[in-house]
């Protein structure tokens, strides 16, 4: 082969190379630091970018967007000197690339490492039951301190989590317990409560209830009690207004006295001795003309025949009534003279104490 055609073969190569060399694309987000003869010169931005090559040195990308960094679990003691491990989670972002570059030669392990201190300083301060409750305070403080010291690294630290904080095995069994024991007090005492509150209800319905079994008692009493109160005045107007005599009630007695011997238990009648005397009053009131009141001066006389016709029925009731009082006496009859006293059951009790006894 021509030397010639060698020559030429090797200097389009070394220009295609050298262009090659001397253009380069940045990505969005991205950017690339440059160096002139072992000097920083510039940053190349996103898009076509020209450079002179073997001239300027051209560094690897740096990334721009925020990035999320997951530590390892780091062992911290606490102020009750317990041992815990936290897992922390990064949030960040490069906003000067020269700097992150220059000012600090590996900025991912920097930043875990301050991180690392930073907590153990921030959650030394404080017992074990306030650092599982106090992550938001922790946050902030380690958002704080890790903002102030890699401002000058072009790093922005903008958020800081705690993704997990594991206490010892034995913590954690006490925790459990107490968390049980928390629980089993809170169930019994809702029960409690709801026992109590049942115990309440029911006391205030059995009195409202009470309360009204009363009030309807009380208005039925004073119900019944008007009711028998009109009924004892009707009856009580009517007799007055229709002005009864003895005789009339002589009548009545007569016809009650039948139905006091028809007791089950009644096996000794005694007939008192005024039945003489109200028979006496009603034969009298049956054979002897009866006074006219001013209802009976105005009846013809075909109505004074039906009067005496209702005297002789009402003669005939009462010697029935009488005989049928006779005969419930389960001994027979009894002979009853007027005036004569019936002898005691109980002579003992009637007889009079003599002087020697006095």
């Amino acid at each position: 082969m021509d030397p010639l055609l060698l020559v030429g073969i090797f200097v389009i190569l070394f220009a295609v190379f050298t262009v090659l060399k001397a253009v380069r694309i940045v990505p969005q987000a991205r950017a690339r630091n440059v160096e002139r003869l072992g000097r920083y010169h510039r940053t190349l931005k996103p898009g076509l970018n020209f450079v002179i090559p073997y001239i300027d040195r051209v560094y690897p990308v740096i990334d721009l967007r925020e990035q999320v960094v997951s530590f390892r679990p780091q062992p911290v003691i606490t102020e009750d000197n317990l041992v815990v491990e936290i897992d922390t989670v990064l949030y960040f972002q490069v906003t000067d690339p020269r700097a992150a570059a220059y000012e600090i030669a590996n900025y991912i392990q920097a930043v875990e490492q301050l991180t690392v201190t930073t907590l153990r300083n921030v959650v030394g301060s404080m017992d074990l039951e306030k650092t599982l409750t106090s992550r938001d305070t922790i946050n902030s403080q380690l958002r704080g301190v890790l903002d102030e010291a890699t401002g000058k690294w072009g790093i922005r630290v903008n958020r800081v989590e705690i993704k997990a904080i594991d206490p010892p095995k034995t913590i954690k069994d006490a925790m459990e317990k107490q968390m049980r024991a928390e629980r089993d007090k809170r169930a019994a005492i809702l029960t409690a409560e709801g026992q109590r509150q049942s115990q309440i209800l029911t006391a205030e319905g059995d009195k409202q209830s009470r309360i009204l079994r009363a009030e309807g008692s009380r208005a039925a009493a004073i119900l019944e009690a008007e009711g028998q109160s009109r009924a004892i005045d009707q009856v009580f107007q009517a007799v007055h207004r229709n002005d009864p005599d003895p005789k009339l009630l002589a009548y009545q007695y007569l016809q009650v006295l039948p139905q006091l011997a028809q007791g089950e238990g009644n096996t000794f009648w005694v007939i008192p001795s005024e039945v003489t005397s109200a028979l006496t009053g009603v034969s009298k009131a049956f054979t002897e003309a009866l006074p006219r009141s001013a209802a009976t001066r105005e009846e013809t006389a075909p109505e004074s025949s039906a009067a005496e016709e209702d005297a002789a029925r009402a003669a005939e009731a009462a010697a029935e009534a009488v005989a049928d009082a006779q005969e419930a006496d389960p001994k027979g009859p009894r002979q009853l003279t007027p005036g004569v006293q019936e002898p005691s059951p109980f002579p003992d009790l009637d007889r009079k104490p003599t002087e020697a006894e006095r």
